[in-house]
């Protein structure tokens, strides 16, 4: 996993974080924070082991660790943060020496993970944000803008 590690240290990525964290220190609603993004990559894992859906750990990973990187875009220049990540992860993942092919999975993956789509990286990246929130217990249920079908009411086992 040396280049996910190599994401965590790259310039760009850290830069980006910064702004996200800064933009949502006193957000009431989700964060984007690294919780988040690993909680995420874990979901994805542990979901591609249960279906044998033989993804790489690293691709994996990867894709959960920037696909709300966006979120600085969105924040200082009001760009939809899966466009926004598209352009900041590109960037990191050849930085990273990711190959073109990983780099097209992945970013493919990350601009349209809100979306039903049947690309398998896309949809476990989707599922498992979804799982990663405890929508059920949050305290600002009802005043969150994410429509219902897209909240998580329950765990799964």
């Amino acid at each position: 996993m040396n280049r996910f590690n190599q994401i965590l240290h790259n310039q760009t990525f850290l830069e980006n974080y910064n702004i996200i964290e800064k933009y949502e220190l006193n957000r009431e609603f989700c964060k984007h924070d690294l919780t988040h993004l690993l909680d995420v990559a874990r979901i994805m894992y542990i979901i591609s082991l249960e279906q044998n859906l033989k993804i790489n750990k690293e691709i994996i990973y990867s894709t959960a660790l920037l696909h709300d990187i966006g979120r600085a875009l969105e924040y200082t220049k009001n760009i939809d943060h899966n466009i926004g990540a598209k352009e900041i992860a590109l960037n990191i993942l050849e930085d990273c020496k990711f190959e073109q092919a990983e780099i097209d999975e992945i970013i493919y993956a990350i601009i349209s993970h809100n979306s039903e789509d049947n690309n398998q990286l896309n949809q476990l990246l989707r599922v498992a944000d979804k799982l990663s929130r405890n929508c059920f217990t949050c305290k600002k249920y009802d005043e969150c803008k994410w429509e219902e079908n897209r909240k998580n009411k329950g765990v799964e086992v």
